[in-house]
């Protein structure tokens, strides 16, 4: 099987989770796609080959080295993203891609105009949606490059390499991934997540991360009769929102720029709810974002009486850097792979999160490789054939590289 039918198959189960439920994984579907899998990873032949109770899939390909080689990982997450539906995908391949506007469906085109990033891939063989669902490039593309490089190295024994380890989890689009991942099972000196996006993509940076909920309460008072006795939650809401910076939102920021973002708003005149989340690469910026939402909500309860409004803080995960920068063989090593394999290096900081993030945490280092996916969670998402053979043979050459580290 080459890897476009391995990941055409892929496609074609429903994994999508679920923000809010309170199950292992988020969505009962997603297990069976774990026992495809699982049964997939034994028919290659692989050693060690489980899954347990919550979908956690775990396995080995064997080293064919002797002395102190070290064993690493390559993980990649099974679940599809809750922003857009990802049952019954069609997926279509666009041969030789030419440049120019790629018709999905009637009236829905995916156009290098508005997706320029197209461009980059003229020449190449692509896999495209019908617009009407996410195709799961994220992340069944770093599964089938993974299964894929496995098969290859147990097919050419004249290549050498440490024992491998692999790992494919549930619920990473809903944060959840790493949360009941078994490092110590794992058993790994360091491990690679393969769910970046376009080629030579490198991460190792992430977002520190809080989620904050701002309640306030309000007095509900008939509005003919309010003057000096009604407190408008609703006013009260837009007037926090409007203490922060206005050029520090996601729409304006980019980089190593971090961020207040507000998800949402429910409010009448008794009560409001405001859901931020805060985002920043360096963490004393990141600390003084949380102290600035709690100190403006003291600011407010000075102006409206005490307990009026409460800012409650929970740190979601923080920048994996801290914990790679001790270890930078880990990334030296995915360097000197690619430029081997051909692929130019593109080194960056991740807007966001990663399960590697909360691995490296957990005492596993683990960046964060390129798949090759464009475009995630959305209708006009794509893949390059190409890409996925690339991302493939950077995990054969990360394998073979890792063999002789300790010699």
């Amino acid at each position: 099987m080459d890897i476009t039918e391995r990941f055409l198959n892929y496609t074609q189960f429903d994994t999508q989770s679920a923000e809010g439920s309170e199950s292992v994984p988020s969505t009962p579907k997603q297990l069976i796609f774990a026992e495809y899998l699982k049964k997939e990873l034994e028919h290659e032949g692989l050693s060690d080959v489980e899954m347990d109770e919550k979908g956690y899939i775990y396995a080995t390909l064997k080293g064919n080295v002797k002395g102190e080689a070290p064993t690493i990982g390559f993980i990649a997450h099974y679940d599809t993203s809750p922003d857009c539906p990802g049952a019954g995908v069609k997926p279509r391949i666009v041969r030789n891609y030419d440049g120019a506007d790629i018709v999905l469906s009637e009236g829905i085109v995916s156009s290098p105009k508005k997706f320029p990033e197209l461009l980059q891939h003229v020449g190449e063989d692509l896999i495209v949606t019908d617009g009407h669902t996410l195709l799961g490039a994220d992340d069944k593309a770093g599964i089938a490059e993974i299964v894929q490089a496995m098969a290859y190295l147990r097919d050419h024994k004249e290549i050498r390499h440490g024992d491998i380890r692999i790992a494919f989890n549930p619920d990473e689009e809903i944060g959840m991934g790493a949360h009941h991942f078994d490092v110590e099972r794992f058993g790994c000196e360091w491990a690679y997540t393969m769910d970046g996006g376009d080629v030579g993509e490198l991460e190792f940076e992430n977002f520190n991360a809080a989620a904050v909920k701002v309640r306030i309460k309000g007095v509900s008072v008939h509005p003919g009769y309010a003057k000096g006795k009604m407190v408008n939650a609703c006013a009260l809401a837009t007037e926090f929102a409007g203490l922060l910076p206005a050029d520090e939102r996601p729409e304006t920021t980019e980089g190593y720029q971090g961020f207040f973002h507000l998800m949402g708003i429910q409010s009448n005149i008794e009560q409001a709810q405001l859901s931020y989340i805060i985002r920043d690469h360096d963490r004393d910026r990141f600390e003084d974002r949380k102290r600035l939402m709690v100190k403006l909500a003291e600011q407010m309860n000075e102006k409206y009486g005490e307990g009026t409004v409460v800012a409650e803080v929970k740190d979601q995960y923080y920048n994996m850097k801290e914990k790679i920068d001790p270890q930078m063989h880990v990334i030296d090593l995915v360097l000197h792979a690619m430029q081997e394999c051909g692929v130019a290096p593109k080194v960056k900081p991740i807007r966001g999160g990663t399960d590697g993030a909360q691995l490296s945490f957990k005492g596993l280092p683990c960046p964060n490789i390129f798949a090759g996916g464009v475009n995630f969670h959305g209708p006009h998402e794509f893949v390059s054939i190409q890409s996925m053979e690339k991302a493939q043979q950077v995990i054969v050459k990360i394998c073979e590289l890792a063999a002789d580290f300790n010699n």
